[in-house]
């Protein structure tokens, strides 16, 4: 279900549907006599998580119909791939997963030189080092995993990761149904690393998120927004983007990163081992990272955007909208709290341990 945006939100979204209408205009011939070869494009990604304007503007663009499946998790993305399913063009992975594809042989090499608009990608997040040189992927989203919270019931403002075991929010936490990211935070209450291996650790980590279950109300990847907005809940571990939405709904929702550090993340766009419409699949990429095109991902799913362009665009065409941007710690975190902040590594063998672990616990074992 989507939520209502703001007031501002909903301006910079009509202007920018106006800009990328104008930029997409099926007028142009030659954009359409590009498309000559696929006139298809299968995309896997996230719920929630695409704009149909994008889609819809693509289109119109390339006259390129796209076929939008959703997954949400990344877990069930690799796990679906694995198993040899096909036909798909575009996914868009986290980083960590990138990594695991790569070396699995899961994705296709991508020509940059096909990706022009790749230029307007801010260079801190190029060559990341998931996919070195970007032959594999390009940048779709990022952003960070922090603490939520209703200023109106949680008092004073969290600054540790360890206020979600407080006996006062029995029946009140919110978490993402995420094993990486809850794991993640357990093992940095307990001082040790977010991607340990280290089966002593994880067994310590699995007794204090055992402790921690009686406080939990539900755990949601999809919309963990929806519960904190409703009252069910008033404090939890969420990404930024949902942070951002349920602020611009109530001004109570506060988003912090801890003194623990918070989690970073990169979501992109990547090809999937034969891929049917490889051709498609680049012009799709190339059309992501248009400006105005960029910026319709950030007016409805505001988490952080890559497209340093982008960005300049909507300082000129809605300066409100951008300085809410700016100002917002949830989209555009601090150089100090993206240095404290600890990214999902591949675990390589350890992932079964991480898996059982977060079975046992979710079923009260």
């Amino acid at each position: 279900m989507k939520s209502k945006r703001s007031s501002v939100l909903l301006a910079v979204l009509v202007i920018l549907t106006l800009l990328a209408g104008a930029c997409a205009a099926p007028a142009a011939t030659s954009d359409m006599a590009a498309a000559t070869g696929s006139t298809e494009l299968n995309l896997y990604g996230w719920s929630e998580y695409v704009p149909q304007a994008l889609l819809d503007g693509f289109t119109a663009k390339t006259g390129i119909k796209v076929n939008y499946d959703a997954y949400s998790s990344n877990e069930e993305l690799m796990a679906k791939l694995q198993a040899g399913a096909s036909g798909y063009d575009v996914i868009i992975p986290s980083d960590y997963t990138v990594a695991i594809m790569i070396k699995q042989g899961l994705l296709e090499e991508i020509d940059l030189a096909a990706i022009p608009n790749f230029a307007n990608v801010d260079d801190q997040l190029k060559n990341p080092y998931f996919d070195p040189g970007n032959k594999h992927s390009v940048p779709y989203q990022w952003g960070t995993v922090g603490l939520v919270y209703n200023s109106n019931a949680v008092t004073p403002m969290p600054t540790s990761w360890n206020a979600l075991w407080d006996e006062a929010y029995a029946g009140k936490v919110v978490l993402l149904d995420d094993s990486r990211e809850v794991m993640g935070v357990v093992l940095l209450t307990l001082g040790y690393d977010k991607n340990s291996t280290d089966p002593a650790q994880l067994d310590e980590a699995k007794a204090k998120l055992s402790a921690l279950m009686p406080n939990v109300r539900l755990m949601d990847s999809d919309s963990p927004k929806t519960a904190l907005l409703s009252g069910e809940v008033v404090i939890g571990l969420t990404w930024n983007g949902e942070a951002a939405l349920a602020a611009q709904e109530d001004a109570a929702i506060g988003y912090t990163c801890p003194t623990e550090g918070c989690g970073i993340w990169y979501d992109n766009l990547a090809v999937p081992k034969g891929a049917p419409h490889k051709d498609a699949a680049e012009k799709f990429m190339d059309y992501v990272l248009d400006p105005a095109a960029s910026l319709l991902i950030t007016a409805e799913f505001p988490y952080s955007t890559p497209n340093k362009a982008a960005l300049d665009l909507l300082k000129t065409t809605d300066a409100a909208a951008y300085d809410t941007y700016m100002n917002s710690t949830a989209t555009n975190p601090s150089p100090e709290m993206i240095k404290a902040a600890h990214p999902v590594l591949d675990l390589g063998e350890a992932t079964t341990l991480w898996d059982r672990i977060w079975t046992d616990v979710k079923s009260g074992q």
